[in-house]
């Protein structure tokens, strides 16, 4: 079968090539991948910024981002023949810490966890594909043109979980979120704070174009420029970008008792000055919380799957700007302006 591969630690080594089809080691359910989502982790794996493969192994099959549908499960994992799945990123650490033997592998405290298509395990970028039914996710059938957005919809759903969480330890009632980056994280992001009835504003470099349009149509209020320089305090900051000056002036922006969710992960090298004691005063005088986000474990799948229904489909497949044939990879990740989510299709079936 062919597969979108690495050599991790060698710059530039992503390539199609025929590897042997998964053996029942590597899971109970076999799936046949359907679509494969690409992001900002994939491009850092391939620019060798990061990325471990599976021991024994030269090579990593990307892809993280997965959608695909049931060939074979034995009958008492819950699974059957043609269910709409999506599999689960990380895997919990084998010793296992406080966190991982409770399920939360997304808050794993010695970070010995696995990764699919990341770290130590390979991904679902092939034509088949298998899983352990534990961490395999049903899907509904109505979200089998958008299912490949679950995953990074999980991601959001823990971080806003988490927000709500932190919010509740007084009295809160936010009102406003701004989200910096409208890329599929800030906008999936922008999307669940409309179904939570907040006011959204979403802030990103980009004028014009279909970015502008989604948060519009979401009912929200689009800006570009400084985040220094908008006219209100946000209750809830995510900030999805990862820019050094963004993450600064998010921080200063947010109102009394506000709450800044790191998503983005940063690039290395950058700087940015902060006066570190006036931004002591700010937290502990107006009980300000900062805190990173990253991954997320089964419930959170279930919140992003509630989110994903409840939300417009319309809307939904405007976010999957690009859709790319497996014969086609090299485009996939030729990035283009006006791209936001940008997948592989292996099978429309």
């Amino acid at each position: 079968m062919k597969a979108i591969t690495i050599i991790p630690g060698q710059k530039d080594s992503a390539c199609v090539k025929d590897v042997p089809e998964p053996g029942e080691s590597e899971g109970d359910v076999l799936v046949r991948a359907l679509a494969l989502g690409i992001c900002g982790t994939d491009f850092e794996l391939i620019s060798a910024e990061y990325g471990w493969a599976p021991p024994g192994s030269d090579h990593l099959i990307l892809g993280h981002e997965s959608l695909g549908r049931v060939e074979d499960a034995p009958e008492n994992t819950g699974f059957a023949k043609n269910d709409l799945v999506v599999g689960v990123v990380r895997r919990p650490d084998p010793v296992p810490c406080l966190a991982c033997a409770v399920d939360q592998w997304d808050m794993c405290r010695n970070g010995k966890y696995t990764e699919r298509g990341i770290k130590e395990r390979n991904g679902f970028g092939s034509e088949l594909w298998r899983n352990e039914s534990r961490f395999l996710v049903k899907l509904d059938p109505g979200l089998s043109d958008v299912g490949v957005l679950m995953e990074p919809a999980s991601v959001l759903a823990k971080a806003w979980d988490h927000i709500t969480r932190i919010g509740e330890r007084a009295e809160w009632k936010p009102r406003t979120v701004l989200i910096t980056g409208a890329g599929p994280i800030g906008l999936l992001g922008a999307m669940m704070g409309t179904q939570k009835g907040l006011e959204v504003h979403v802030l990103d470099r980009v004028t014009d174009g279909l970015k502008p349009r989604l948060v519009h149509e979401l009912g929200g209020e689009y800006h570009t420029g400084r985040v220094r320089d908008l006219k209100f305090n946000p209750d809830v900051v995510i900030e999805c970008t990862g820019v050094a000056q963004v993450i600064v002036d998010s921080i200063d922006k947010i109102g009394n008792d506000g709450i800044v969710c790191l998503v983005g992960v940063s690039s290395h090298g950058q700087k940015d000055t902060i006066d570190v004691g006036c931004l002591n005063r700010k937290l502990v005088l107006e009980n300000g919380v900062i805190f990173g986000s990253v991954n997320s474990n089964l419930h959170h799948y279930e919140l992003a799957q509630k989110a994903l229904l409840d939300a417009d489909r319309g809307w939904l497949s405007k976010l999957i700007s690009r859709r790319e044939r497996l014969s086609n990879w090299r485009d996939v990740l030729k990035r283009s302006p006006d791209d936001i989510k940008v997948i592989i299709e292996f099978s429309t079936n």
